[in-house]
């Protein structure tokens, strides 16, 4: 989608730019770090960290060094070898060498690559082990129709580039997550991602749709984990972080969500929160059915920098939802730079800073709403071809 119509003209950009940064200088770097040199389209911060470089195919790993948020220090695989996924066959128990569940579950640290198109219908949940990198770029890959993706109980997991969509409960059995450990498995619950246990975790550019349970979900006691340019279409329960509210130990989440597309078909939980922090920052909200940001047990919720599309219905206007009675009042949920269209709004609540609790490698510059359209519009796996620049022009 084209950028909004006052941004048309790229020297009207930069000067609007320059004077937006301004007021935030201190926190961020300016926001005409959009913008690559010489260029006439406008990256978020974490695509113009890689997307210009047309040597990306021999130079995978320097993906690591381009995330922000919460997950900025998820590096995956970045000090191992490549690994090439040759075939979509999948053996749960006694995974084959050239099949992703082979590289995944690795102890070493891998950077795992696919040697040409493939769908992938696993036979079970697909558990990823520690210092892995799944990198789709340049082929065009699907997970689908079968059971989807866990990351339990490990660190520094990058899943980029790849569809994972249509996917189905797993059955009790036996699966493997290591070389030297095949253990029964009591069955999984269809989501797309669930991130349980687990910290330093990025999700990028990835298409996540059609789930069972939810899409992705970042529970018991998950911190460090960014969410970014994925684009999330025909769900009902789209994101869910913090695992109930009882459970207490979420408090240490934290959660990043930039740059996302929410498209069509959605209902609810984009995200929903319990305990923790989430900065939901410069996502498009095409449509909600219910509402596009919600949570209970008292998280911190700071929307910055999004643009919301209401749906017609008149009762289904507000982006947020507390599931609480009472008490909300002072639950810190604050709104800032947001673009709100056919009728949203938020309502905010709280005091005090609700400034994100980042260090200075993870902060990076938040763009008013009304950019968002252009900042997200290649959100989704892209289509990168070897010896060119991905999508620059």
């Amino acid at each position: 989608m084209a950028s909004p119509a006052p941004f048309r003209c790229l020297s009207c950009l930069l000067l609007y730019l320059a004077l937006t940064s301004q007021a935030h200088a201190a926190d961020y770097k300016p926001l005409s770090s959009y913008l690559p040199k010489n260029s006439k389209k406008l990256f978020n911060t974490v695509d113009s960290c890689w997307r210009t470089n047309p040597n990306w195919a021999t130079n995978r790993h320097s993906l690591a060094d381009c995330a922000v948020g919460f997950g900025k220090a998820a590096i995956g695989g970045k000090f191992g070898a490549i690994y090439v996924v040759t075939t979509p066959f999948d053996d749960p128990a006694n995974p084959k060498p050239g099949t992703l569940r082979y590289g995944v579950i690795q102890t070493k640290p891998l950077w795992i690559i696919f040697a040409k198109d493939m769908v992938i219908t696993l036979k079970n949940e697909l558990i990823v082990n520690s210092f892995k990198t799944i990198d789709g770029r340049g082929a065009k890959v699907e997970i689908s129709n079968g059971p989807c993706i866990t990351i339990q109980g490990v660190s520094h997991v990058i899943i980029h580039g790849i569809s994972i969509h249509d996917c189905k409960p797993g059955k009790s059995g036996m699966v493997r997550s290591s070389p030297t450990h095949v253990g029964q498995r009591s069955g999984s619950d269809g989501d797309a991602i669930v991130i349980f246990a687990s910290s330093n975790v990025w999700i990028d550019h990835c298409y996540i749709a059609h789930g069972t349970d939810g899409l992705i979900d970042v529970i018991h006691a998950s911190t460090g984990v960014t969410i970014s340019n994925n684009y999330f279409a025909d769900h009902d329960k789209v994101m869910l972080l913090g695992h109930n509210d009882g459970y207490s130990a979420d408090k240490i989440m934290k959660v990043t969500i930039a740059f996302n597309h929410f498209g069509s078909g959605l209902i609810e939980r984009m995200p929903r929160v319990r305990f923790g922090y989430a900065h939901v920052a410069n996502n498009r909200y095409d449509e909600w059915k219910m509402y596009a940001i919600g949570g209970s047990a008292d998280p911190t919720i700071f929307s910055e920098g999004n643009y919301f599309i209401a749906p017609d219905v008149y009762s289904s206007k507000q982006v947020t939802k507390r599931e609480a009675k009472s008490g909300w009042k002072n639950w810190k949920w604050r709104s800032s730079k947001d673009v709100f269209m056919n009728g949203a709004y938020f309502l905010q609540s709280g005091y005090g800073s609700i400034i994100p609790p980042y260090s200075r490698t993870q902060s990076f510059p938040v763009a008013p709403g009304l950019l968002v359209p252009a900042l997200t519009s290649d959100a989704g796996p892209l289509r990168c071809v070897t010896g060119k620049s991905c999508g620059y022009q």
